[in-house]
């Protein structure tokens, strides 16, 4: 058995080398490393995946967020409502524009968006939500777009952890994660179910005017080269980033059935264990396991962490120190801020290893070992 991973990228590119490989010789031959035809053609390809119009490619998920705040045209103090238990880039956008950040609680559940917290937290500053599709798994969408029409305000997807995934809607209609908001922005990390061999990201979106907005910040504010007619940034999906990712997006669905298929294994190892709770399946969301996150009853969590890394184990705790009481937001006094079940679960949960290569051999080591040392 071959050293566990919590993502083992390497057995991966294995599988996709000469396709891969043979992708970065011809940029290189090319030498269109900036816009060239990949970034075009990736664009295109996504788009289509999505079933999306407009697919604008960026630097990273994190520019994909704050570029999307920009073209939304929100002023300083504006209020943003977001989830506190999510990676820090989502909050972390709202605070470099100085936009003020509003955290809401998530279902114990499905670790999202609670729509009743977001619902009690709108008030005439609220200019826009960011619902976080945590884990793989899809955000509430009908309900939340239904509160967001009333109240007339936009909607940010964050999806770097669900591309792939699917919400399906009372009436059956079936989207793609991403692509229900006003905006929809994600995240090619390399550790992501679509993930490059370097930093990347994009913005999907239906909105023409919006799409033309969204390209001309990522591109320094300009629509006609050194006519700049808004302040911007400069954030762009390198060719070879987009040459990979291109060979990658047409593996993404049989990605995502591995990393399910992997979650089915630990679900049913642990499923008659009172101190394990599995990840919970919502009926409305195709969940796609970026990770696969237990919360743990009556277990010394840091312990067990311990224990599990002795036994060539990795796992992760994703988040120790939710976002509202991260030292970097202090200014906006949110540190005392109740929020229940975020507050749970940063002291109950932990992610183990889930990727496209797990092998049953080991996933038995990983389940057996963890079912012992629980006891």
């Amino acid at each position: 058995m071959q050293n566990l991973q919590m993502v083992d990228l390497k057995r991966q590119y294995h599988k996709i080398k000469n396709e891969v490989d043979t992708a970065i010789l011809n940029v290189l031959e090319s030498t269109a490393f900036i816009n060239g035809p990949d970034v075009q053609s990736f664009a295109k390809e996504l788009a289509e995946y999505l079933d999306v119009k407009h697919v604008i490619p960026c630097a990273n998920g994190t520019d994909a967020l704050q570029i999307s705040l920009m073209a939304l045209g929100l002023k300083p103090g504006d209020e943003v409502i977001t989830t506190s238990y999510t990676y820090i880039a989502t909050v972390e956008v709202i605070a470099l524009l100085r936009l003020t950040p509003v955290f809401v609680d998530v279902d114990a559940d499905t670790f999202t968006m609670n729509i009743d917290s977001a619902r009690k937290a709108i008030t005439s500053k609220t200019k826009a939500i960011i619902p976080v599709h945590l884990y793989g798994q899809a955000v509430n969408m009908e309900p939340l777009l239904e509160l967001a029409k009333e109240h007339k305000i936009p909607v940010i997807e964050d999806n770097a952890q669900a591309i792939g995934g699917t919400y399906t809607f009372s009436d059956g209609t079936k989207k793609k994660t991403g692509t229900m908001g006003v905006i929809g922005c994600t995240s090619f990390f390399p550790s992501k179910n679509l993930g490059g061999y370097g930093d990347g990201g994009a913005i999907f979106t239906n909105d023409d005017a919006l799409a033309e907005t969204l390209k001309m910040i990522a591109n320094h504010g300009q629509k006609t080269k050194y006519y700049h007619e808004m302040v911007g940034c400069n954030s762009r999906l390198d060719t070879i980033q987009a040459a990979i990712l291109r060979i990658k997006l047409r593996h993404l669905d049989e990605y995502c059935t591995a990393r399910r298929a992997a979650a089915d294994y630990y679900d049913k190892a642990f499923s008659n264990n009172p101190k394990i709770v599995t990840p919970f399946r919502a009926p409305y969301s195709y969940h796609v396991f970026h990770q696969y996150t237990l919360q743990l009853r009556g277990v010394d969590r840091d312990g067990l962490q311990a224990k599990l890394a002795k036994r060539k184990i990795p796992s992760m705790i994703y988040y120790p120190v939710p976002s509202h009481k991260q030292n970097m937001l202090k200014e906006y006094g949110t540190a005392n801020l109740v929020l229940p079940v975020t507050d749970m679960l940063q002291d109950c949960v932990i992610s183990l290893p889930i990727h496209t290569e797990l092998t049953e051999e080991e996933l038995s080591y990983i389940t057996s070992n963890l079912l012992e040392l629980i006891g």
